[in-house]
């Protein structure tokens, strides 16, 4: 029988708390130390845990964590997650890895000298319902992929100093809520994009509060996608082929239903029920790629991050949006 796998977080702020409660379904797995700087301590008494730190260098350096999520605003994520990979520790980091290219590479390169693991925690990779898409994409259920379209938006109506519209901590949509349609996307198109072109509207902070983006791809393909805090949109995803078509309604990146329709033949559905919200089936990924002893995951890998970092970045300097400590 395999011992508990004990995890550690750094950042106990709200997305602390989805991961928490979703570890609880996770067979073999238990939350057992947090690391937070200000002292908070809510998260920590809520699911008793047993080990609290106030820094990071102690959760990093304790021996019975056997892995870490970092869960801090984006900007912040590059540092705590180069600290516990230098102590060789390994880290599932909340999405986006971190702000910029040049800072994932930075830690792929660090990951890849001192063979630890790392990962960036996109979530929506791991449900059921993609890896079945995945799955009906592989067998060319719907021929060749031509088109892709998708969008992710709610209301935002906190004030400008809140973190989603704060560029001291990497706010804007693109980089919060805009990687789950650019991410799903490159899931499906397998492959880099040749053209990109994207608009966006900005708050008065500077940051992107509306971002559309049209990509084409080497094989003629083209996709679109768009996201923002104006307000709550379809969040549905299509992906249409030569001979059929998959669509997933309202919530693409936490959904538990989609559709294939092969042309002149009956639908096919397919529901893959969530056993909490989500979070559940990166943690189990990340266990076993740990005890395996990979560096890596093979659906959310080095490569997959750091292509989509670039691309975001690309995306950034089109709607002029650059943060200060960049």
């Amino acid at each position: 029988m395999e011992e508990i796998f004990n995890w550690g977080i750094i950042g106990p702020g709200r997305i602390a708390e989805k991961f928490a409660n979703d570890l609880q379904v996770v067979k073999g797995a238990a939350l057992y130390a947090v690391a937070s700087r200000s002292g908070s301590t809510s998260l920590a008494e809520k699911h008793h845990v047993p080990r609290v730190y106030r820094s990071y260098q102690e959760i990093a350096a304790d021996p019975k964590v056997d892995a870490i999520y970092i869960a801090t605003p984006h900007p912040f994520h590059a540092s705590a997650a180069k600290l516990c990979l230098e102590a060789g520790k390994p880290v599932l980091v909340e999405k986006p890895l971190t702000v910029n290219a040049a800072e994932t590479a930075a830690l792929i390169r660090l990951s890849q000298e001192k063979q630890v693991f790392l990962m960036e925690a996109m979530w929506s990779r791991f449900l059921p319902i993609h890896q079945q898409i995945r799955q009906w994409l592989d067998e060319e259920k719907v021929g060749q992929v031509q088109a892709v379209t998708s969008s992710f938006g709610f209301l935002h109506q906190k004030t400008d100093d809140d973190r989603w519209l704060n560029p001291l901590l990497g706010g804007g949509s693109l980089l919060d809520i805009g990687i789950y349609p650019l991410s799903i996307t490159q899931f499906v198109m397998q492959t880099d994009p040749v053209q990109i072109q994207a608009q966006a509207l900005l708050s008065s902070t500077g940051v992107d509060i509306y971002t559309a983006v049209n990509l084409k791809y080497a094989s003629g393909a083209v996709a679109q996608f768009s996201c923002t805090f104006l307000a709550d949109t379809t969040d549905g995803m299509e992906i249409l082929g030569t001979e059929g078509k998959i669509t997933i309604k309202k919530n693409f990146h936490m959904a538990e239903k989609a559709v294939l329709e092969v042309y002149q033949q009956r639908k096919k559905k397919f529901s893959g029920r969530l056993r909490s919200s989500g979070f559940e089936y990166q943690i189990e990924e990340a266990i076993a790629c740990i005890r395996a002893g990979r560096i890596e995951s093979q659906t959310m890998s080095h490569a997959d991050s750091l292509g989509n970092m670039r691309l975001m970045d690309q995306i950034r300097t089109q709607i002029g949006v650059k943060y200060p400590f960049e």
